[in-house]
């Protein structure tokens, strides 16, 4: 009798995680790669089809099926009954927003090394679905960013639908490549000339490039807020506590280096204003009185580096200022910008206002007194 260890004896088949063959999506390509980051589907196979005696085969089905049940695995969100959003919003999810919804958290702790209950893995867990997956749930529902009512007199000056993830991963489903006449003698069903097992390969090989591209932005994005986002919190949590040792009313915050603070500014306005934390991250925008208006840090960690002000914009992705940079001051540098500002070393005012620059944080602090008063 064999006295090999069970872990020797004992082997086991990687799971198979189903899909719909045909034209695929942004959703579910991400769906399938998200799994794959967890050790239980990894490794794991993958099955396109809509035979649904073949995907009731499969441990997981995400996209097919006409079922969310996460008890038995499956993730399709087709159903005319299914309204599931993520907690506190209110978009639709796809298959990638259910998988996330459901695994994220374990993939965040997983990939980062962070416990899945801690908060800073809530943080991110929020943060990766109202940044990233949110809106392929959005573009795989129909639901458009705005309102039609507040975009009804709108025409574009150009078209941008090209550059979205969404549009590179229907670029995929087209297939350019020239193949080989098939095999007559095993391969005898045919499309334009080409097997469908091979159409079928080919088509496969694509989606697996589309979950890639989608798989690899998510954890670009997962690394980046974990490594930059996550640790600026506490650094601007120190700045916005200690604003009014630069200002009477706190309108002047200042980093001692180089920081990642939108998100979190407008998170800690949030919750001061409201006196809970419930709504983080938030733009919801704080009483006047209480603004930051200007946002001061070096360029660099060197000790002779040059000094930013930085006006805060009214929201995250907007390009309108709270109150930009002095108007004479726009668009002038050097020696002119020193004389009209008053302030000496004065570097630039960029022509809308939105930041300028000084030779030293004495004088950045100076051109940021000066401008909250004007």
């Amino acid at each position: 009798m064999s006295t090999s260890p069970a872990s020797k004896r004992v082997k086991t088949s990687p799971l198979l995680i189903g899909t719909h063959n045909g034209h695929f999506h942004a959703d579910e390509a991400l769906a399938v790669y998200l799994l794959r980051l967890l050790p239980t589907y990894n490794p794991s196979t993958l099955l396109r089809t809509r035979d649904q005696s073949l995907l009731s085969t499969c441990h997981t089905v995400v996209d097919v099926g006409g079922e969310y049940d996460p008890t038995i695995n499956r993730y399709d969100h087709h159903q005319r009954t299914f309204n599931t959003t993520f907690p506190n919003r209110t978009t639709k999810l796809s298959s990638a927003g259910l998988v996330y919804m459901h695994f994220g958290k374990s993939i965040i702790a997983h990939r980062t090394g962070l416990d899945p209950a801690a908060e800073d893995t809530s943080l991110l867990y929020r943060k990766l679905y109202t940044e990233f997956i949110e809106a392929i749930d959005a573009n795989d529902n129909g639901i458009s960013v705005y309102s039609p009512s507040e975009t009804a007199n709108l025409t574009k000056r150009f078209n941008d639908s090209g550059i979205t993830l969404s549009s590179l991963v229907s670029d995929l489903n087209n297939d350019f490549s020239i193949s080989a006449p098939p095999n007559e003698e095993t391969e005898t069903e045919t499309t334009n000339g080409v097997s469908t097992s091979t159409q079928q390969a080919e088509e496969d090989a694509r989606f697996l490039g589309a979950s890639e591209l989608m798989g690899k932005t998510f954890l670009r994005k997962l690394t980046a807020y974990h490594s930059t986002w996550l640790p600026a919190r506490s650094t601007v949590l120190k700045a916005y506590e200690s604003r009014f040792d630069n200002d009477p009313l706190g309108r002047i915050l200042v980093f001692r280096e180089p920081t990642a603070w939108k998100d979190h500014l407008y998170a800690f306005e949030s919750s001061s204003s409201s006196s809970s934390s419930s709504s983080y991250p938030s733009e919801k925008q704080p009483q006047q009185q209480n603004q930051v208006l200007y946002v001061l840090y070096p360029e660099s960690a060197s000790q002779e580096s040059k000094w930013r002000i930085q006006a805060v914009p009214i929201g995250k992705d907007s390009f309108v200022s709270r109150k930009a940079l002095p108007e004479e001051w726009r668009g002038l540098r050097d020696e002119e910008l020193s004389e009209m500002a008053g302030v000496e070393g004065c570097v630039f005012v960029h022509a809308s206002g939105f930041i300028g620059g000084n030779l030293t944080e004495k004088g950045a602090r100076e051109m940021a007194g000066k401008a909250v008063e004007m």
